[in-house]
């Protein structure tokens, strides 16, 4: 839809808050959860997280639009989120490897937005009062209307959002000579988690998230690998229990964000909203292993619940938030089975944590060395 470049737009908290601004993307309405991303860069890459559905982005980042859109960063097949607030939208781009322009991709994807507000501002009030619900709209400014509509949004609290994300029918990649054969169950994948597994000799098969563990054991893979993904991991009932065989499988484990949750919901570990959660491309992480630091890419709402983690003997914590201390990493001590909150795939975001990816498949060849020699000494 053509608009004007002053068409004017507001942004109306759960709270009653109100902000105006000027319209960006598509004229309408769009609810969901408000959040914010500290990350400078990788703006293609935040809208295409299916972490990120039913949230809608506050960008801190002044500048958002500037070097355009490209095809090949995407993080899956559409735009996940379900609005953005900004300082300044850009509809023009300058960059050689530009696609096209962000206005262009956010009406080709319906994606409603506003620029033009203090972001600062907005920042700082929910970094207060903490996340909830908001509905930004270009088509209508009367409060008691969009009140109403705001009144019906469902909180993110016990809202399983994955179904709506995870892929309908099982795909393969890589290659299938590939020498390990691992199993991805889908809760909202990002593209450059298959990439990673791919470029160290993984053959894929992603899962769809209601795939049962004996219909996913009938592949025989190497490892598992349990999936990002958008929601709250504590009403997935099914979903944990199908982890918790996963677990006790006896072959390498490796869940990130979301999967890093269901693995500790399938051990027993409960999981909590966060006040404001951690989204952005900057935030450092302690592996308590190595005692190294790292700059972590991160994408969450729930985290892990400490005392809780105390309670299980074969459970240790591996990675602390260094800005909070929540925690970051879980790891079993008496089989191969770790995650991670953060992403160590990045994209957006540094590479620091890639060795995850590279400890993962080391297990995986260990285990495959030692069924080997077992296979032949019988």
């Amino acid at each position: 839809m053509k608009y004007k470049s002053k068409t004017p737009a507001i942004l109306l908290l759960e709270d009653g808050k109100v902000f105006y601004g000027k319209a960006a993307g598509k004229i309408g309405t769009a609810s969901g959860e408000i959040c914010f991303n500290t990350g400078m860069t990788g703006y293609q890459e935040i809208f295409t997280d299916p972490s990120y559905f039913g949230q809608i982005i506050v960008a801190t980042n002044v500048h958002i639009g500037n070097y355009g859109i490209n095809k090949d960063e995407v993080e899956s097949g559409s735009i996940k989120i379900s609005g953005l607030i900004c300082k300044q939208f850009n509809e023009f781009h300058s960059r050689q490897r530009s696609d096209g322009s962000l206005k262009d991709y956010f009406l080709q994807h319906n994606i409603v937005a506003i620029s033009d507000v203090d972001t600062r501002a907005i920042v700082r009030y929910i970094r207060d009062k903490g996340v909830m619900n908001c509905i930004i709209s270009s088509e209508t400014s009367d409060i008691t209307e969009l009140k109403d509509k705001l009144s019906k949004v469902p909180s993110m609290i016990g809202l399983e959002l994955s179904s709506q994300v995870s892929t309908v029918n099982p795909y393969f990649i890589g290659e299938p000579s590939a020498e390990y054969k691992v199993a991805v169950s889908d809760f909202g994948v990002k593209k450059n988690i298959l990439r990673s597994l791919v470029e160290r000799g993984c053959y894929l098969q992603v899962f769809p998230m209601k795939t049962s563990f004996d219909e996913i054991m009938k592949w025989k893979p190497d490892g598992f690998m349990i999936s990002n993904g958008p929601g709250d991991p504590s009403v997935m009932l099914d979903e944990v229990l199908t982890v918790k065989k996963i677990i006790n499988s006896a072959l390498p484990v490796f869940g990130i964000c979301l999967g890093h949750q269901l693995i500790a919901e399938a051990s027993g570990i409960s999981t909590f909203k966060m006040h404001n959660g951690h989204r952005g491309i900057n935030h450092p992480v302690k592996n308590l292993i190595t005692q190294k630091c790292e700059i972590t890419s991160q994408n969450h709402g729930f985290g892990v619940k400490r005392e809780d983690v105390a309670k299980i003997k074969n459970i240790e914590i591996s990675h602390i938030n260094l800005n909070d201390n929540t925690i970051e990493g879980l790891r079993y001590t008496d089989r191969d089975v770790f995650s991670v909150q953060y992403h160590p795939e990045a994209c957006p975001g540094p590479s620091d944590s890639r060795y995850l990816f590279d400890d993962f498949i080391a297990m995986i060849a260990s285990v495959k060395k030692a069924n080997k020699k077992n296979v032949v000494t019988a």
